[in-house]
């Protein structure tokens, strides 16, 4: 499971293991240019879309009442909807004037059973969205649709600090958000994915899955420690990597890309192990495993992305979550 959260949403992804988009060993970085980004967004945006639309057929606003969402809640879930099919069919209308075929919705599953995983999951896809439009924008040439894709950006963001301070999160904890590549992304997206296809061939691998191991408490930088179940068994399978290669944790964080070198467990379990989080690290983190400790590429990442919500040290809440995630 990519996902270690602080609420019971984490595990809606574990119930989606399986996905139609195959995996690689060795993921490249892919060439890009306006209309495959343009893509790329769309294939978001119908996720989150779709994510809504489930979500606000699910859960009545009687529902989020007494999950703790009080109104003006469910209202602005509505419009976040709203927004999300706007994002839609503007980026549809943008590849069709430009000649270009737009990629249609697939198939879904979020596996959320109630609100308060339906909106823990919400805040990680939001912020997901932001990091995926950031770490696109430098590569898009039409200043049109830089403009755009910055428009859209915004709003996510704000979607995103909205949901957090519903959660009781920060709705700020990083002084900057975190861009992301595109096969970062995409390894997370696909985890959603369950089938369907599309008239449209983006350039997108997922990397090896890098589950966490569950933990009842909250994870805090310069303090907690972090396990990667089965990452050294899987590593020595997929890269022939052996006990003495070393391996590093990367966290990224805002602008930070934080390594920090794993070790192996004791045992047969296989893991990889990290003491402590990086110092500096705050909000919604992502983290993979790299061969190298300085060039994060996409061929040096040997398995990804995992996310975890991190607390400035001394400030992650004292009791311990209620189930283990």
């Amino acid at each position: 499971m990519r996902f270690s959260l602080t609420l019971a949403a984490s595990l809606a992804v574990s119930a989606v293991q399986a996905s139609p988009l195959g995996k690689r060993h060795v993921v490249s970085t892919p060439v890009v240019n306006d209309g495959i980004i343009l893509n790329y967004a769309l294939t978001l945006e119908y996720l989150e879309r779709k994510f809504y639309m489930e979500g606000l057929a699910n859960y009545t606003r009687d529902d989020f009442v007494k999950a703790g969402f009080e109104d003006p809640f469910y209202d602005n879930l509505k419009e976040i909807y709203f927004d999300e099919q706007t994002h839609v069919q503007f980026l549809a209308d943008a590849l069709k004037a430009a000649g270009i075929t737009p990629t249609n919705e697939l198939k879904y599953t979020f596996g959320t059973t109630n609100p308060m995983e339906f909106v823990t999951l919400s805040s990680v896809l939001e912020a997901v969205g932001v990091s995926a439009y950031l770490g696109a924008a430098r590569d898009i040439m039409n200043k049109d649709y830089l403009d755009a894709a910055g428009a859209i950006l915004t709003v996510e963001a704000r979607h995103t600090s909205y949901i957090r301070a519903s959660l009781n999160q920060s709705p700020f904890p990083n002084p900057f958000d975190t861009p992301l590549k595109y096969n970062q992304v995409f390894s997370l997206a696909a985890d959603f994915i369950t089938g369907g296809s599309s008239p449209v061939a983006l350039p997108f691998k997922e990397f090896p899955e890098l589950p966490l191991k569950c933990s009842q408490y909250y994870y805090e930088a310069d303090r907690s420690s972090v396990t990667f179940s089965g990452a050294f068994k899987e590593a020595a399978k997929n890269f022939g990597v052996t006990k003495d290669t070393p391996i590093y944790a990367v966290f990224f964080s805002g602008l930070k890309k934080l390594p920090v070198q794993v070790r192996i467990t004791a045992g047969n379990t296989g893991d990889y192990k990290i003491d402590h989080i990086p110092a500096g690290v705050s909000g919604q983190t992502y983290v993979l495993l790299s061969k190298s400790a300085t060039n994060f590429s996409d061929e040096n990442t040997i398995a990804g992305v995992s996310i975890l919500e991190v607390y400035k040290k001394g400030m992650a809440p004292a009791t311990p979550k209620a189930k283990c995630h």
